[in-house]
């Protein structure tokens, strides 16, 4: 392990070795936004110069699924209520990032490559969070038309980008 890429103990025993870190705007969880798929504000993905060469062909991928280390999340909330009505729920069936296993998932827009940082957008987490793992967003197996969520509000359409 390298100093840009600390272990991270989870429960029973699992270690997980950060690949970089994540750099955005926000020093403190209040300053975070929430839900920020349509924000434009960019973050940097800092990834470790030791797994650089995993980057080769990565600017093919438009956008890319960030899984990261809510580092600064409570572990031990199980339950909690939702944002959007109020109602107490498990946390496994929600998006909060207080959990056991506080990993963070977000479908990011790749803006560019620089050597070892990519810059993306659509990112919503601290300044120095440990980042985990990056993978290419598939529209063909990661898409699933008319899947549903019965709490939360209906989606409004949003236009696609211009190419």
């Amino acid at each position: 392990m390298t100093a840009a890429a600390p272990a991270i103990a989870a429960p029973n025993g699992l270690l997980l070795a950060a690949i970089g870190r994540v750099r955005t705007p926000w020093r403190q969880l209040q300053d975070c936004p929430r839900g920020v798929r349509g924000l434009g504000e960019p973050a940097w993905l800092e990834i470790d110069p030791a797994f650089e060469d995993a980057l080769l062909g990565i600017e093919q991928a438009s956008h890319l699924h960030v899984l990261y280390w809510l580092h600064q999340a409570p572990r031990q909330t199980l339950r909690r209520p939702t944002p959007h009505d109020g109602v107490v729920r498990g946390v496994f069936a929600t998006r909060s990032p207080m959990r056991p296993n506080p990993l963070g998932l977000a479908v990011v827009r790749l803006l560019h490559r620089e050597k070892s940082h990519l810059v993306v957008s659509g990112l919503d987490c601290l300044d120095g969070t440990p980042l985990i793992d990056i993978k290419p967003y598939l529209p063909q197996a990661d898409c699933v038309p008319g899947a549903t969520l019965a709490w939360q509000p209906a989606p409004v359409p949003v236009p696609a980008p211009a190419p």
